[in-house]
């Protein structure tokens, strides 16, 4: 059995005793441990390593993904394509825990194990696997793919990392005082604590859970039969369900039901607050819901000499070091795209989760604009857009594709694959400006702009997410103006495509060129004031003070 001191390796803040275990589907803590798909992972990656930094008594408990969320290639027209390639990690440690978790009546064994601190500087991480000899095929599928597309997978997923994951604390010997679920995929966490406890308040007083998902369609359900043929529920009933947490209907939302078995709930910023309680407050039974705005661990993202300069405030080395990074950069369009970029150019980068609502082409709406826009040789601009969207959204991937296909003949524009943490840092470091125009309402933080800014990129924003807690425009960051919210959808597109390409023709393009004074200052005044509060420290503590306090 694994002591304290061989999990954690390093002695504990006494002011972050309280023992939390932190559940999440996925976490990016480096780029060869490709355990994520997008800003869900980025967070719970910055959560572990902030909890590490502060010596939190937190340990993570995720999925070892055999073939990961997947990898993004090209295909012989230069296509985005998705593979599905084994991953091996040697810097795991085998725990030698093997247990068996009921999945559709059927006990399926999972091998634990561990991340420790010092391989990459992160709180200890739990990952758990069926992926062993010890399972028949399908079993062994479960832990293949990150957010399998079939049914039934996805919930056998959800049913490792909840149930499983507080049956491998069991066996640990460790009970934290706080059970914290990153997303509603840990649910099934909850019947196995009233299994244990017999009561939903004893359940209520060591749960906490954050939502993610403004949008109603991306908070997970499934039909009650379904669930419990999977054996999700553990050894409730559907009936018992739905009179414990007061539920009807023939679906189980993840999120209401999360909402109901914790004490206290967060959104991940102070906007998606507001929004999570209008989406679920006028649900009897629910705990209350505040908001932690999300964060990014400093010291992972940000340059050392960028930082150097930054504090020697020192603009002649921060323009050249700029200049450095964009050049890293620009080697790696040039290896992809065949086009070489000018570190001298002005540079505008759009890259996230490749999902409909974050309009990845608002830039691009009114075509003919936009073509004035790229081709003005006086006064030039370079465009690179990179996001891996879900690998069955054929929606998105075929907008992805597009895309490449209509900047494929202009030199200045450029689509990157392979959007992991090894790229995303390229691009935060390598752009002047970060470009982010989702639907209004629909981001519920969007946190790749505040690493952006640690590097001297400048935020091109809606002010929707994290950004209006920041964003002071035309001083820390270059704001786009909304447009009104009683249009519809179609109207917003291109009212909010006018004001960005706005944004860009008369503010950003002329501060550059013609006011690189005025424009350092912006890029210093960002990165100063992006910290502290946007770290991920301030969000790890803040996690201890608001949500792991007893009440």
């Amino acid at each position: 059995m694994l002591t304290r001191d061989e999990i954690f390796g390093f002695p504990l803040n006494e002011k972050y005793k309280k023992s939390v275990a932190y559940f999440s589907m996925e976490f990016a803590i480096d780029q060869s441990l490709k355990l994520y798909s997008g800003g869900l992972g980025f967070l719970a990656g910055s959560h572990l390593r902030s909890g590490f930094e502060l010596k939190q008594n937190l340990v993570g408990i995720g999925m070892l993904w055999t073939y990961g969320y997947y990898d993004q290639l090209r295909d012989n027209q230069a296509q985005m394509k998705p593979e599905f390639i084994e991953k091996q990690y040697s810097f795991l440690v085998d725990t030698g825990i093997v247990f068996t978790v009921p999945v559709h009546d059927t006990p399926v064994h999972v091998k634990a194990y561990l991340l420790k601190p010092e391989t990459f500087g992160s709180a200890p991480l739990f990952l758990l696997t069926t992926d062993i000899d010890e399972n028949d095929n399908l079993s062994r599928t479960i832990t293949h793919r990150l957010y399998d597309s079939n049914e039934a997978t996805r919930i056998a997923q959800s049913i490792i990392l909840g149930i499983g994951g507080a049956m491998l604390l069991d066996i640990l010997e460790i009970t934290p005082e706080v059970y914290h679920m990153n997303e509603g995929h840990a649910i099934p966490l909850n019947f196995y604590l009233y299994a244990k406890h017999k009561s939903l308040e004893e359940v209520k007083k060591r749960v906490v859970f954050t939502t993610h998902t403004p949008e109603m369609a991306g908070n997970e359900s499934h039909s009650y039969s379904i669930l419990k043929d999977m054996s999700f529920f553990y050894h409730m009933q559907e009936h018992e369900v739905k009179y414990v947490l007061g539920l009807e209907g023939d679906n189980f939302n993840y999120t209401l039901g999360a909402l109901k078995f914790a004490r206290k709930a967060n959104g991940v910023s102070k906007i998606h607050g507001e929004v999570a309680n209008q989406m679920w407050g006028h649900n009897q039974g629910i705990c209350e819901i505040t908001s932690i705005t999300n964060a990014q661990n400093k010291t992972y993202w940000k340059d050392d000499l960028f930082e150097e300069a930054l504090l020697a405030n020192d603009d002649q080395k921060l323009a050249l070091r700029k200049k450095e990074m964009k050049k890293a950069l620009f080697k790696v369009v040039a290896d992809q795209c065949g086009k070489l970029f000018d570190e001298n150019v002005l540079t505008i980068v759009w890259a996230r989760r490749f999902a409909g609502y974050k309009r990845a082409d608002l830039v691009m709406f009114n075509w003919p604009r936009f073509l004035t826009l790229i081709n003005n040789i006086n006064q030039p601009i370079q465009i690179i857009w990179a996001g891996k969207p879900y690998p069955e959204d054929y929606s998105a991937i075929g907008l992805f594709n597009q895309i490449i296909n209509r900047v494929k003949p202009l030199a200045n524009c450029a689509v990157l694959t392979g959007y992991e943490l090894g790229l995303s840092a390229l691009l935060k470091k390598g752009s002047d400006v970060w470009l982010n125009n989702p639907k209004m309402y629909h981001e519920a933080s969007g946190t790749s702009g505040m690493a952006a800014a640690m590097n001297g990129s400048i935020n091109l924003s809606l002010p929707d997410g994290w950004v209006p807690e920041f964003a002071i425009n035309n001083e820390n960051c270059f704001v786009i103006q909304k447009a009104d919210d009683n249009l519809s959808y179609a109207e917003k597109d291109q009212v909010e495509n006018n004001n960005l390409l706005n944004s860009i023709e008369k503010i950003v393009i002329p501060l550059y060129y013609n006011d690189q004074s005025g424009w350092l200052n912006i890029v210093k005044s960002a990165s100063k004031q992006i910290v502290p509060y946007f770290d991920s420290g301030r969000m790890a503590d803040e996690y201890y003070e608001v949500m792991y306090k007893n009440y």
